[in-house]
């Protein structure tokens, strides 16, 4: 009876990114207690998260956004674009505005805060697996603001590769100019950190001047590239040194 009950359980597959390797082993043996859930596979950085979730197929990535290499968003990105069937769960201790909304923008189903409960955390593994999405009560609040917001039209939003076209679900009153483009599209600290990039200073260099640790101006530097359509540090900085020029 034993064996057939067993037997029956759907066991769910879970791929852990996380770059902290203490949180990870706990991680991993808080599943291990689980009998539905099985880890399936660690990665220590987003560029890993990739792909493992292209080898291992998992139902579930539980994803840290502060991760290195590759953030944790733009690998949430590159996995639910690839493979939809794939749910992301956000596990961070970031609960800004705008990595929340840029997470579920990436494809994120559900977002966790790190001082959720050990069940609370189970039982969003297995409501993604049944297809249903879950957000703690205070980054649900920011949504569902973010939702009344841009219950207006979509704006039309200009891209430096001299392309332009509509994103969904994005408040951007952008000017069609360049300067306006770099004012409004990135945060002051996004600005600070781009002006110092476009001076060849190093993410450890940013680091120590601002007083952050150097992952997260990795991260911030990735939101940047993202946002300005850039894929490595020259190209941001050829790109903005010309938008700059010609504003």
């Amino acid at each position: 009876m034993t064996q057939t009950v067993e037997s029956a359980i759907t066991v769910i597959r879970v791929v852990i990114a996380e770059d902290q390797a203490l949180v990870r082993r706990g991680t991993v043996l808080l599943l291990s207690m689980a009998p539905d859930m099985e880890c399936v596979g660690q990665a220590s950085n987003g560029d890993q998260a990739v792909k493992l979730a292209g080898v291992l197929h998992p139902d579930v990535v539980l994803m840290d956004l502060h991760l290195p290499i590759k953030s944790g968003v733009a690998a949430t990105r590159e996995i639910t674009l690839a493979q939809p069937n794939i749910q992301v769960l956000v596990l961070t201790t970031l609960d800004d505005d705008e990595t929340v909304f840029e997470a579920v923008r990436a494809g994120a189903q559900a977002y966790l805060l790190k001082d959720a409960s050990e069940e609370e955390l189970l039982e969003t593994i297995r409501a993604l697996r049944r297809g249903e999405s879950r957000l703690t009560p205070q980054i649900a609040r920011k949504v569902m603001d973010q939702f009344r917001r841009l219950a207006q039209p979509n704006r039309f939003v200009p891209s430096l590769n001299g392309e332009s076209g509509e994103r969904p679900g994005v408040d951007l009153d952008l000017p069609t100019n360049a300067a306006g483009l770099l004012s409004e599209g990135l945060s002051d600290k996004e600005e600070r950190i781009l002006h110092d990039i476009t001076e060849g200073y190093s993410n450890r260099q940013i680091a120590q001047a601002m007083c952050l640790a150097e992952g997260t101006i990795k991260n911030y530097v990735g939101r940047i590239m993202e946002k300005l359509h850039a894929n490595t540090r020259t190209e941001l900085a050829v790109a903005t040194n010309r938008l700059r020029r010609d504003a």
